[in-house]
Protein backbone atom coordinates (compact mmCIF):
# COMPACT_ATOMS: atom_id res chain seq x y z
CA UNK A 1 0.00 0.00 0.00
CA UNK A 2 1.61 3.27 -0.97
CA UNK A 3 1.49 6.23 1.80
CA UNK A 4 1.95 9.82 1.04
CA UNK A 5 4.42 12.27 3.20
CA UNK A 6 2.57 14.05 5.98
CA UNK A 7 4.88 17.85 6.75
CA UNK A 8 4.71 15.86 9.76
CA UNK A 9 6.70 12.97 8.61
CA UNK A 10 9.01 15.59 7.24
CA UNK A 11 9.91 17.20 9.66
CA UNK A 12 10.03 14.03 12.12
CA UNK A 13 12.65 12.66 10.22
CA UNK A 14 14.51 15.82 10.00
CA UNK A 15 14.65 15.62 13.75
CA UNK A 16 15.77 12.47 13.90
CA UNK A 17 18.90 13.19 11.38
CA UNK A 18 19.68 16.41 13.14
CA UNK A 19 20.14 14.60 16.26
CA UNK A 20 21.57 11.59 14.97
CA UNK A 21 24.28 13.33 13.20
CA UNK A 22 25.11 15.71 16.64
CA UNK A 23 25.33 12.42 18.56
CA UNK A 24 27.45 10.72 15.76
CA UNK A 25 29.42 13.77 15.89
CA UNK A 26 29.95 14.56 19.19
CA UNK A 27 30.40 10.67 20.22
CA UNK A 28 33.36 10.61 17.09
CA UNK A 29 35.31 14.08 18.59
CA UNK A 30 35.14 12.53 21.79
CA UNK A 31 36.70 9.52 21.10
CA UNK A 32 38.90 10.34 17.80
CA UNK A 33 41.82 11.47 20.26
CA UNK A 34 44.97 9.44 20.64
CA UNK A 35 47.23 9.38 23.92
CA UNK A 36 49.13 6.88 22.19
CA UNK A 37 50.04 9.32 19.30
CA UNK A 38 53.37 8.28 17.65
CA UNK A 39 55.98 10.94 17.59
CA UNK A 40 59.10 10.12 15.22
CA UNK A 41 61.56 11.53 17.53
CA UNK A 42 61.98 11.25 21.66
CA UNK A 43 64.39 12.56 24.43
CA UNK A 44 63.96 11.72 28.19
CA UNK A 45 64.68 15.36 30.39
CA UNK A 46 67.47 13.67 31.60
CA UNK A 47 69.46 14.69 28.62
CA UNK A 48 69.49 17.74 29.31
CA UNK A 49 70.97 17.39 33.27
CA UNK A 50 67.34 17.45 35.17
CA UNK A 51 67.89 15.84 38.75
CA UNK A 52 64.90 13.88 39.85
CA UNK A 53 65.40 14.27 43.33
CA UNK A 54 62.48 16.97 44.00
CA UNK A 55 65.19 19.17 45.43
CA UNK A 56 67.15 20.40 42.15
CA UNK A 57 65.41 22.98 40.45
CA UNK A 58 64.94 21.51 36.33
CA UNK A 59 63.43 24.61 35.10
CA UNK A 60 66.42 25.26 32.46
CA UNK A 61 66.46 21.43 31.99
CA UNK A 62 62.90 21.43 30.32
CA UNK A 63 63.35 24.64 28.58
CA UNK A 64 66.66 23.38 27.10
CA UNK A 65 64.94 20.29 26.32
CA UNK A 66 61.51 22.07 24.62
CA UNK A 67 63.96 24.39 22.87
CA UNK A 68 65.61 21.32 21.48
CA UNK A 69 62.45 19.06 19.94
CA UNK A 70 61.32 22.32 18.29
CA UNK A 71 63.87 21.52 15.29
CA UNK A 72 61.59 18.60 15.19
CA UNK A 73 57.94 20.37 14.67
CA UNK A 74 57.94 20.76 11.04
CA UNK A 75 59.06 16.72 11.33
CA UNK A 76 56.43 15.01 12.71
CA UNK A 77 56.66 16.54 16.19
CA UNK A 78 58.45 14.93 19.23
CA UNK A 79 57.80 13.64 22.50
CA UNK A 80 59.42 14.39 25.80
CA UNK A 81 59.68 11.63 28.41
CA UNK A 82 59.52 12.14 31.74
CA UNK A 83 60.69 9.35 34.05
CA UNK A 84 60.34 8.31 37.46
CA UNK A 85 61.27 10.68 39.81
CA UNK A 86 60.21 13.71 41.30
CA UNK A 87 61.12 16.75 38.84
CA UNK A 88 60.83 20.36 40.80
CA UNK A 89 60.52 22.76 38.08
CA UNK A 90 59.15 26.68 37.78
CA UNK A 91 57.11 27.28 34.77
CA UNK A 92 57.88 25.93 31.53
CA UNK A 93 56.64 26.69 27.43
CA UNK A 94 55.23 24.32 25.62
CA UNK A 95 55.65 23.77 21.61
CA UNK A 96 53.36 22.24 18.92
CA UNK A 97 53.51 19.04 18.17
CA UNK A 98 54.91 18.22 20.92
CA UNK A 99 53.96 15.01 24.02
CA UNK A 100 54.94 15.69 27.24
CA UNK A 101 54.75 11.93 28.55
CA UNK A 102 54.66 11.16 32.36
CA UNK A 103 56.04 7.66 33.54
CA UNK A 104 53.29 6.34 35.92
CA UNK A 105 55.93 7.38 39.28
CA UNK A 106 57.07 10.78 37.65
CA UNK A 107 55.93 13.20 39.39
CA UNK A 108 56.46 17.52 38.19
CA UNK A 109 56.66 19.17 41.45
CA UNK A 110 55.82 23.44 40.84
CA UNK A 111 58.43 25.26 42.96
CA UNK A 112 57.10 27.05 45.76
CA UNK A 113 59.28 30.46 45.06
CA UNK A 114 56.86 32.66 43.20
CA UNK A 115 59.87 33.71 40.86
CA UNK A 116 59.85 31.25 39.33
CA UNK A 117 56.72 31.77 37.86
CA UNK A 118 56.74 34.73 35.77
CA UNK A 119 54.45 37.17 35.46
CA UNK A 120 52.63 38.06 32.61
CA UNK A 121 49.70 40.43 30.88
CA UNK A 122 45.92 40.39 32.02
CA UNK A 123 43.86 38.06 29.48
CA UNK A 124 42.09 40.81 27.41
CA UNK A 125 38.32 39.15 28.34
CA UNK A 126 39.12 40.17 31.95
CA UNK A 127 41.11 43.35 31.30
CA UNK A 128 43.23 42.53 34.57
CA UNK A 129 44.16 39.56 36.85
CA UNK A 130 41.43 37.59 38.30
CA UNK A 131 42.02 38.30 41.91
CA UNK A 132 44.68 41.54 41.76
CA UNK A 133 44.92 44.44 39.16
CA UNK A 134 47.63 44.22 36.65
CA UNK A 135 49.28 40.85 35.74
CA UNK A 136 49.34 37.39 36.63
CA UNK A 137 51.68 34.63 37.27
CA UNK A 138 52.52 32.39 34.24
CA UNK A 139 51.15 28.77 34.61
CA UNK A 140 53.86 25.75 35.43
CA UNK A 141 53.02 24.38 32.15
CA UNK A 142 51.82 26.79 29.52
CA UNK A 143 51.34 27.39 25.75
CA UNK A 144 50.02 30.18 23.02
CA UNK A 145 48.92 29.79 19.64
CA UNK A 146 49.86 25.91 19.60
CA UNK A 147 48.23 23.37 17.51
CA UNK A 148 48.68 19.61 18.27
CA UNK A 149 49.34 18.74 21.88
CA UNK A 150 49.29 15.87 24.16
CA UNK A 151 50.30 16.26 27.84
CA UNK A 152 49.51 12.79 28.95
CA UNK A 153 51.68 9.61 30.75
CA UNK A 154 50.99 6.13 32.21
CA UNK A 155 48.86 7.90 35.06
CA UNK A 156 52.02 10.21 36.50
CA UNK A 157 51.55 13.33 38.26
CA UNK A 158 52.08 16.94 38.21
CA UNK A 159 51.46 18.78 41.87
CA UNK A 160 51.30 22.40 41.69
CA UNK A 161 52.52 22.79 45.74
CA UNK A 162 49.81 24.84 46.11
CA UNK A 163 50.02 25.19 49.89
CA UNK A 164 52.46 28.29 49.70
CA UNK A 165 50.33 30.03 47.23
CA UNK A 166 46.79 29.63 49.38
CA UNK A 167 48.78 30.76 52.18
CA UNK A 168 49.79 34.30 50.53
CA UNK A 169 46.03 34.39 49.38
CA UNK A 170 44.84 34.14 52.83
CA UNK A 171 47.29 36.54 54.36
CA UNK A 172 46.97 38.98 51.56
CA UNK A 173 50.08 39.04 50.95
CA UNK A 174 50.11 38.25 46.87
CA UNK A 175 51.18 41.35 44.53
CA UNK A 176 49.21 39.13 40.99
CA UNK A 177 46.50 36.82 40.52
CA UNK A 178 48.00 32.97 41.29
CA UNK A 179 48.94 31.02 38.45
CA UNK A 180 47.25 27.76 36.90
CA UNK A 181 48.88 24.65 36.92
CA UNK A 182 48.24 23.71 33.44
CA UNK A 183 46.91 27.20 31.07
CA UNK A 184 47.10 26.57 26.84
CA UNK A 185 46.56 30.12 25.24
CA UNK A 186 45.20 30.26 21.23
CA UNK A 187 45.71 26.73 20.23
CA UNK A 188 43.88 23.54 19.01
CA UNK A 189 44.46 20.06 19.07
CA UNK A 190 44.80 19.73 22.33
CA UNK A 191 44.77 16.78 24.44
CA UNK A 192 45.49 15.73 27.98
CA UNK A 193 44.55 12.67 29.33
CA UNK A 194 45.34 10.15 31.78
CA UNK A 195 47.67 11.74 34.66
CA UNK A 196 46.91 13.20 38.17
CA UNK A 197 46.33 16.90 39.06
CA UNK A 198 47.14 17.99 42.42
CA UNK A 199 47.12 21.27 44.57
CA UNK A 200 47.13 23.80 42.24
CA UNK A 201 47.79 27.45 43.37
CA UNK A 202 44.40 28.60 41.39
CA UNK A 203 43.15 26.97 38.69
CA UNK A 204 43.98 23.68 37.44
CA UNK A 205 43.39 23.19 33.90
CA UNK A 206 42.52 26.33 31.72
CA UNK A 207 42.24 26.30 28.02
CA UNK A 208 41.02 30.09 27.23
CA UNK A 209 40.82 30.78 23.67
CA UNK A 210 40.72 27.00 22.56
CA UNK A 211 39.28 25.12 20.20
CA UNK A 212 39.23 21.25 20.03
CA UNK A 213 40.80 20.37 23.28
CA UNK A 214 39.92 17.17 24.77
CA UNK A 215 40.71 16.32 28.51
CA UNK A 216 40.14 12.58 29.41
CA UNK A 217 40.52 9.74 31.92
CA UNK A 218 42.02 12.85 34.32
CA UNK A 219 42.35 12.84 38.55
CA UNK A 220 42.46 16.42 39.86
CA UNK A 221 42.80 17.06 43.62
CA UNK A 222 43.27 19.39 45.75
CA UNK A 223 42.14 19.84 49.78
CA UNK A 224 38.10 20.64 50.03
CA UNK A 225 39.23 23.86 51.86
CA UNK A 226 41.75 25.36 49.27
CA UNK A 227 40.63 28.46 47.33
CA UNK A 228 39.28 28.87 44.07
CA UNK A 229 41.48 25.89 42.84
CA UNK A 230 38.91 24.89 39.86
CA UNK A 231 39.14 21.49 38.34
CA UNK A 232 38.64 22.29 34.63
CA UNK A 233 37.56 25.74 33.29
CA UNK A 234 37.05 26.12 29.32
CA UNK A 235 37.33 30.06 28.98
CA UNK A 236 36.33 31.38 25.69
CA UNK A 237 36.49 27.95 24.02
CA UNK A 238 34.61 25.49 21.73
CA UNK A 239 34.84 21.96 20.56
CA UNK A 240 35.94 21.04 24.25
CA UNK A 241 34.92 16.87 25.18
CA UNK A 242 35.65 16.21 29.04
CA UNK A 243 34.74 13.08 30.01
CA UNK A 244 35.72 9.98 32.21
CA UNK A 245 37.21 12.73 35.19
CA UNK A 246 37.27 12.28 38.97
CA UNK A 247 37.50 16.04 40.79
CA UNK A 248 37.64 16.72 44.34
CA UNK A 249 38.44 20.40 44.55
CA UNK A 250 37.81 23.41 46.95
CA UNK A 251 36.08 25.15 43.98
CA UNK A 252 34.32 24.11 41.23
CA UNK A 253 35.12 20.81 39.46
CA UNK A 254 34.24 22.10 35.83
CA UNK A 255 33.19 26.20 35.09
CA UNK A 256 32.54 27.05 31.89
CA UNK A 257 33.63 31.20 31.43
CA UNK A 258 34.46 33.28 28.81
CA UNK A 259 35.26 36.97 30.26
CA UNK A 260 34.31 39.09 32.77
CA UNK A 261 31.51 42.19 32.01
CA UNK A 262 32.83 44.98 29.40
CA UNK A 263 36.14 43.19 28.70
CA UNK A 264 34.50 40.22 27.88
CA UNK A 265 31.31 41.89 25.97
CA UNK A 266 34.47 43.37 23.98
CA UNK A 267 36.60 40.30 23.15
CA UNK A 268 33.22 38.65 22.36
CA UNK A 269 34.87 35.19 22.09
CA UNK A 270 32.08 32.36 23.34
CA UNK A 271 32.33 29.19 24.88
CA UNK A 272 30.06 26.76 22.88
CA UNK A 273 29.96 22.92 21.83
CA UNK A 274 30.87 21.74 24.60
CA UNK A 275 30.46 18.04 26.19
CA UNK A 276 30.62 16.99 29.43
CA UNK A 277 30.02 13.61 30.28
CA UNK A 278 31.17 10.73 33.13
CA UNK A 279 32.20 12.92 35.71
CA UNK A 280 32.30 12.21 39.28
CA UNK A 281 33.80 14.24 41.80
CA UNK A 282 33.04 16.45 45.10
CA UNK A 283 33.31 20.24 46.22
CA UNK A 284 32.13 21.46 49.88
CA UNK A 285 32.25 25.19 48.71
CA UNK A 286 31.09 25.45 45.05
CA UNK A 287 29.41 23.52 42.26
CA UNK A 288 30.03 19.98 39.95
CA UNK A 289 29.41 22.16 37.42
CA UNK A 290 29.03 25.80 37.16
CA UNK A 291 28.92 28.60 34.27
CA UNK A 292 30.16 32.01 35.04
CA UNK A 293 30.52 34.12 36.85
CA UNK A 294 32.50 35.45 33.84
CA UNK A 295 30.46 34.60 30.87
CA UNK A 296 30.23 37.96 29.12
CA UNK A 297 30.99 36.47 25.82
CA UNK A 298 28.45 34.41 26.02
CA UNK A 299 27.86 30.19 26.63
CA UNK A 300 25.95 28.02 24.39
CA UNK A 301 25.70 24.42 23.60
CA UNK A 302 26.28 22.54 26.45
CA UNK A 303 25.76 19.04 26.87
CA UNK A 304 26.63 16.88 30.42
CA UNK A 305 25.75 13.55 30.89
CA UNK A 306 26.16 10.70 33.53
CA UNK A 307 27.36 12.74 36.20
CA UNK A 308 28.08 11.92 40.26
CA UNK A 309 28.09 14.16 42.73
CA UNK A 310 28.68 13.83 46.69
CA UNK A 311 29.11 15.64 49.62
CA UNK A 312 28.93 19.19 48.06
CA UNK A 313 27.26 22.22 47.87
CA UNK A 314 25.64 22.53 44.68
CA UNK A 315 25.26 20.09 41.74
CA UNK A 316 25.05 22.59 39.12
CA UNK A 317 24.93 26.16 39.59
CA UNK A 318 24.94 29.29 36.52
CA UNK A 319 26.31 32.71 38.35
CA UNK A 320 25.68 35.88 36.70
CA UNK A 321 25.24 39.34 37.21
CA UNK A 322 23.91 42.66 36.23
CA UNK A 323 27.08 44.36 33.67
CA UNK A 324 27.75 41.04 32.57
CA UNK A 325 25.56 41.10 29.01
CA UNK A 326 26.59 37.93 27.38
CA UNK A 327 24.06 34.94 26.86
CA UNK A 328 23.82 31.57 28.86
CA UNK A 329 21.80 29.21 25.71
CA UNK A 330 21.05 25.58 24.91
CA UNK A 331 22.39 23.96 27.81
CA UNK A 332 21.23 20.48 28.33
CA UNK A 333 22.16 18.46 31.39
CA UNK A 334 21.20 14.73 31.99
CA UNK A 335 21.40 11.34 33.65
CA UNK A 336 22.33 13.25 37.11
CA UNK A 337 22.68 11.25 40.55
CA UNK A 338 23.29 13.10 43.63
CA UNK A 339 24.15 12.24 47.11
CA UNK A 340 24.68 14.45 50.27
CA UNK A 341 24.12 17.99 48.32
CA UNK A 342 23.05 21.10 49.69
CA UNK A 343 21.45 22.38 46.24
CA UNK A 344 20.45 20.44 43.59
CA UNK A 345 20.51 23.33 40.95
CA UNK A 346 21.17 27.43 42.33
CA UNK A 347 21.04 30.58 39.56
CA UNK A 348 22.39 33.27 41.05
CA UNK A 349 21.42 36.64 39.39
CA UNK A 350 23.66 38.55 41.93
CA UNK A 351 26.68 37.49 41.87
CA UNK A 352 28.52 40.70 41.69
CA UNK A 353 32.00 40.66 41.65
CA UNK A 354 33.11 43.15 38.72
CA UNK A 355 36.95 44.56 37.77
CA UNK A 356 36.10 47.58 37.86
CA UNK A 357 33.57 50.90 38.45
CA UNK A 358 33.15 50.74 34.61
CA UNK A 359 31.18 48.47 34.04
CA UNK A 360 27.78 48.64 32.77
CA UNK A 361 25.01 48.36 34.84
CA UNK A 362 22.55 48.10 32.48
CA UNK A 363 24.42 45.23 30.50
CA UNK A 364 21.91 42.29 31.35
CA UNK A 365 22.76 38.56 30.42
CA UNK A 366 20.21 36.44 28.26
CA UNK A 367 19.56 32.84 30.60
CA UNK A 368 17.27 30.91 28.09
CA UNK A 369 16.44 27.32 26.81
CA UNK A 370 18.36 25.58 29.70
CA UNK A 371 16.98 22.23 30.46
CA UNK A 372 17.54 19.77 33.54
CA UNK A 373 16.62 15.95 32.76
CA UNK A 374 16.52 12.75 34.83
CA UNK A 375 18.28 13.76 38.08
CA UNK A 376 17.95 11.56 41.44
CA UNK A 377 18.82 12.46 44.49
CA UNK A 378 19.45 11.48 48.18
CA UNK A 379 19.93 13.42 51.25
CA UNK A 380 19.46 16.82 49.36
CA UNK A 381 18.56 19.86 51.32
CA UNK A 382 17.10 22.54 48.44
CA UNK A 383 15.84 20.88 45.09
CA UNK A 384 16.49 24.29 43.72
CA UNK A 385 17.60 28.32 44.43
CA UNK A 386 16.45 30.16 41.72
CA UNK A 387 17.35 33.37 41.65
CA UNK A 388 17.04 35.69 38.21
CA UNK A 389 17.24 39.18 37.81
CA UNK A 390 14.52 41.61 38.15
CA UNK A 391 13.22 42.88 34.35
CA UNK A 392 15.44 40.36 32.98
CA UNK A 393 14.13 37.18 33.54
CA UNK A 394 15.53 33.87 33.21
CA UNK A 395 13.41 32.06 30.49
CA UNK A 396 12.40 28.20 29.37
CA UNK A 397 13.66 27.16 32.15
CA UNK A 398 12.57 22.87 31.93
CA UNK A 399 12.80 20.59 34.02
CA UNK A 400 12.04 17.01 33.12
CA UNK A 401 11.52 13.51 35.11
CA UNK A 402 13.63 14.83 38.85
CA UNK A 403 12.88 13.28 42.00
CA UNK A 404 15.41 14.23 45.13
CA UNK A 405 14.94 12.64 48.65
CA UNK A 406 14.45 16.87 50.10
CA UNK A 407 15.18 17.35 53.35
CA UNK A 408 14.11 20.94 53.43
CA UNK A 409 10.37 22.23 54.37
CA UNK A 410 10.74 25.04 51.33
CA UNK A 411 12.07 22.73 48.64
CA UNK A 412 12.60 25.56 46.04
CA UNK A 413 12.90 29.18 45.84
CA UNK A 414 12.39 31.02 42.45
CA UNK A 415 12.51 34.54 41.54
CA UNK A 416 12.37 36.40 37.94
CA UNK A 417 12.72 32.90 35.98
CA UNK A 418 10.24 31.36 33.61
CA UNK A 419 9.69 27.51 32.33
CA UNK A 420 8.29 24.21 32.56
CA UNK A 421 8.61 20.97 34.28
CA UNK A 422 7.26 17.56 34.29
CA UNK A 423 7.31 14.28 36.26
CA UNK A 424 9.12 16.34 39.18
CA UNK A 425 9.17 15.52 42.84
CA UNK A 426 9.26 17.69 44.86
CA UNK A 427 6.62 19.66 42.86
CA UNK A 428 8.60 22.40 41.21
CA UNK A 429 7.96 26.00 42.01
CA UNK A 430 5.13 28.29 40.64
CA UNK A 431 6.81 29.76 37.72
CA UNK A 432 7.64 26.54 36.47
CA UNK A 433 4.42 24.75 37.17
CA UNK A 434 3.41 24.52 33.58
CA UNK A 435 3.56 21.17 31.93
CA UNK A 436 6.12 20.74 29.31
CA UNK A 437 3.94 18.53 26.78
CA UNK A 438 2.47 18.45 24.80
CA UNK A 439 2.34 22.72 24.05
CA UNK A 440 5.97 23.75 25.52
CA UNK A 441 8.33 20.52 24.55
CA UNK A 442 9.93 23.11 21.75
CA UNK A 443 10.30 25.82 24.19
CA UNK A 444 13.07 23.41 26.20
CA UNK A 445 16.46 22.92 24.23
CA UNK A 446 17.14 18.99 23.00
CA UNK A 447 13.87 17.85 24.66
CA UNK A 448 11.44 17.82 21.50
CA UNK A 449 14.56 16.17 19.50
CA UNK A 450 13.94 12.94 22.53
CA UNK A 451 10.40 13.51 22.43
CA UNK A 452 10.51 12.90 18.50
CA UNK A 453 12.71 10.52 17.97
CA UNK A 454 11.09 8.04 20.79
CA UNK A 455 7.50 8.49 19.35
CA UNK A 456 8.80 8.20 15.56
CA UNK A 457 10.89 5.36 15.54
CA UNK A 458 8.89 3.19 13.29
CA UNK A 459 7.60 6.08 11.28
CA UNK A 460 11.31 7.28 10.57
CA UNK A 461 12.46 3.48 9.74
CA UNK A 462 9.64 3.40 7.37
CA UNK A 463 10.66 6.29 5.89
CA UNK A 464 14.02 5.39 5.52
CA UNK A 465 13.13 1.95 3.61
CA UNK A 466 10.13 3.59 1.24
Amino acid sequence: MKRSFTLLDVLLVLALFTHAAWAVRSSLYCESTNSGKLRPHSVSITEFGAVGDGITLNTKAFQNAIFYLNSFTDKGGAKLFVPTGRWLTGSFALISHLTLWLDKDAVILGSTRSDDWPVVDPLPSYGRGRELPGGRHRSLIYGCNLTDVVITGDNGTIDGQGSIWWDWFHNKTLDYTRPHLIELMNSTGILISNLSFLNSPFWTIHPVYCSHVTVQNVTILAPLDSPNTDGIDPDSSSDVCIEDCYISTGDDLIAIKSGWDEYGISYARPSTNIIIRRLVGQTRTSAGIAIGSEMSGGVSEVHAENLQFFNSNTAIRIKTSPGRGGYVRNIYISNVTLTDVNVAIKFTGQYGEHPNEFYDPNALPVIERITFKDVTGERIKFAGLLEGIERDNFRNICLSNITLNVTSKFPWNCSYIQGYSDLVFPAACHPLKKSIYPEHYQDCYHLHNHLQISSSQKRGSWLLSW
